[in-house]
């Protein structure tokens, strides 16, 4: 498939401007991971309210991704590949939780690791938050997916009409 002149070259320079800025915005900040820390346990329920919604809006943005490539992948069925990326990615992360459960802490190197700033937040606190964190997520992925799979299958649409002349 031919790509558009300058197409490389406009993404390495965007990329390179993107971490430029962060670089920017990291070195002007001059802030101390403990300072961050203790600023976040001041204001936890922001800070977990802005969490969850920047993983809800990364979750969208990837699944739509997923299934806008599974959706062109296979020319039809766009919503019915979309749903298929959701319950791939379901499945796996079952698995994923099933080994995590098998190996329990022998895996959790992050536990072994002191050198993280670790906010003191109650854990029975984050109960509720949690469950309907994961259930906003899990709905909002598998809208993403599927409006993905759309997505791709009418560009398909559109080359089709085209390449026939209709």
């Amino acid at each position: 498939m031919p790509r558009a002149p300058g197409s490389q070259a406009k993404s390495s320079l965007i990329s390179a401007l993107v971490a430029g800025a962060g670089a920017a915005v990291g070195l002007g900040t001059q802030a101390d991971p403990r300072q961050a820390a203790d600023a976040a346990a001041e204001n936890a329920s922001t800070v977990g309210l802005v969490g969850g919604i920047a993983l809800i809006v990364v979750v969208f943005v990837s699944y739509l991704c997923g299934g806008y490539v599974a959706g062109r992948m296979a020319r039809f069925s766009g919503a019915k590949q979309g749903v298929a990326v959701w319950l791939w990615a379901l499945i796996i992360a079952v698995v994923l939780a099933i080994v995590g459960a098998i190996a329990g802490s022998q895996m959790n190197i992050l536990a072994n690791l002191n050198s993280f700033p670790r906010i003191p937040i109650n854990e029975g606190n984050l109960a509720l938050s949690s469950v309907l964190t994961a259930i906003a997520i899990a709905l909002v992925s598998l809208g993403g997916a599927v409006l993905g799979g759309v997505a791709g299958m009418r560009f398909h649409r559109k080359v089709d009409r085209v390449g026939l002349g209709t």
